[in-house]
């Protein structure tokens, strides 16, 4: 006979919204784990995610992607610059814009062993799921994302 004392099974949105939860706080401290191992906060570790993905960026729209204030940014900047992991640079045409550019190079050596690991590790696990697991996955990611950033940008709206 079956064990009912555990009741009945969670429905699968009990049970994907428990599982999220889990992976958005394992990402949290693994991320934060990271970052201190380089010398750096968990949330500058992140934003400096932002600034690696540009080729360049300015503060303001570094502001706007990430809901800081201005002031904050210039202190998340003048952090990263001082790491060596972005560098400010004139706008040619505009005296007045300053472009955050990242330093990929100095980056990749200090995240390097970090980074290496996580990516043989998801890589393995990846090889694991076929064709069609692997679409479901990217399905389900790709949605995650776009709810997310949609409630981000109502929260930051208010």
């Amino acid at each position: 006979m079956a064990d009912k004392s555990k009741g009945p099974a969670p429905s699968p949105v009990a049970s994907l919204t428990r599982l999220g939860r889990q992976v958005s706080d394992a990402t949290i401290f693994m991320h934060q784990a990271i970052a201190r191992n380089a010398g750096l906060t968990g949330t500058d570790h992140k934003y400096l995610r932002i600034v690696l993905e540009s080729e360049r960026i300015t503060a303001g729209e570094l502001a706007r992607q990430t809901g800081l204030t201005t002031g904050a940014v210039t202190g998340l900047i003048d952090r990263l610059e001082k790491k060596e992991l972005v560098r400010r640079e004139l706008d040619q045409r505009d005296r007045r814009k300053v472009w955050i550019v990242p330093r990929r190079e100095n980056a990749d050596r200090l995240f390097e062993n970090s980074h290496l690991d996580l990516r043989e590790q998801v890589a393995r696990l990846i090889a694991t799921f076929n064709a069609e697991e692997i679409r479901a996955i990217e399905r389900y990611l790709t949605a995650s994302v776009g709810i997310m950033n949609q409630i981000t940008r109502k929260l930051n709206n208010q």
